[in-house]
């Protein structure tokens, strides 16, 4: 079957992307339309968890978007979040988005590699006796809490993001000839969007093994599974795709 058409379940690049030469070289059309969107939780539903704040001596961070959900609650619950209070986050990139709350200093601040394990490393044991809150989303709160269950550190964690479904009501699924899959919650928001459908000749590409799974454990077939040594990315999982087509 030819491709013509393809969906992905990203909202659109700003900039030039791997996709613009897709586009060129194959002629094919790409429509780019996030399936599902993070929002933080209300107080009402923060508060279900039980978790006191001030509880814990540090926090520790791998997205964006829990830190922005974590302080906007803090403010909505009135809770003030005391000088002495550590950050650790996942990369350095994160860590210095928490300027946009707090005042950035090396010694309340700390950061890993970009790699979930690495803020084991940045705790290490000169850390070990702080009381640590994790943030989360309710689509990965349990990855984080693993990697500590292995240690000895005293840690909670709490979900302050949780995961929306965009509305896809306006969508011609039939248009398509083949969909991106990014994120287990991109299975979700489908089948809860389109409750009666049906893969039939429709390809599936998915990036991430927790996507692959969700994808077959929702009785659906995979075309092109990303990252692996040969395709480290979905765009370069389309072009060899494409171009044994």
């Amino acid at each position: 079957m030819k491709i013509k058409n393809i969906l992905i379940s990203q909202p659109q690049p700003q900039n030039s992307s791997p996709y613009t030469e897709i586009i060129s070289k194959y002629g094919v059309n790409i429509d780019f339309r996030p399936f599902f969107k993070m929002e933080p939780l209300t107080a009402k539903e923060f508060r279900t968890q039980k978790i006191n704040i001030l509880d814990f001596s540090a926090i520790v961070f791998t997205a964006r978007t829990t830190i922005d959900a974590f302080f906007h609650l803090c403010e909505e619950l009135r809770v003030a979040v005391p000088e002495t209070m550590k950050y650790f986050c996942v990369s350095e990139a994160i860590a210095f988005y928490l300027q946009k709350y707090i005042v950035y200093r090396k010694r309340k601040i700390f950061f890993g590699n970009g790699t979930q394990s690495s803020i084991i490393d940045a705790i290490g044991t000169k850390h070990k006796d702080e009381k640590f809150l994790i943030a989360t989303a309710d689509n990965n709160k349990n990855d984080v809490h693993k990697l500590f269950s292995k240690t000895r550190f005293k840690f909670d964690s709490a979900v302050f993001v949780k995961t929306t479904n965009n509305d896809l009501s306006d969508l011609t699924l039939s248009k398509y000839q083949m969909t991106v899959f990014y994120s287990p919650s991109d299975v979700k928001s489908l089948l809860e969007n389109f409750p009666d459908f049906k893969q039939g000749d429709l390809q599936i590409a998915t990036f991430g093994p927790a996507t692959a799974k969700a994808v077959k454990e929702a009785g659906l077939e995979i075309a092109i599974m990303a990252p692996s040594p040969q395709v480290p990315s979905i765009a370069k999982a389309l072009e060899l795709y494409l171009e044994k087509k």
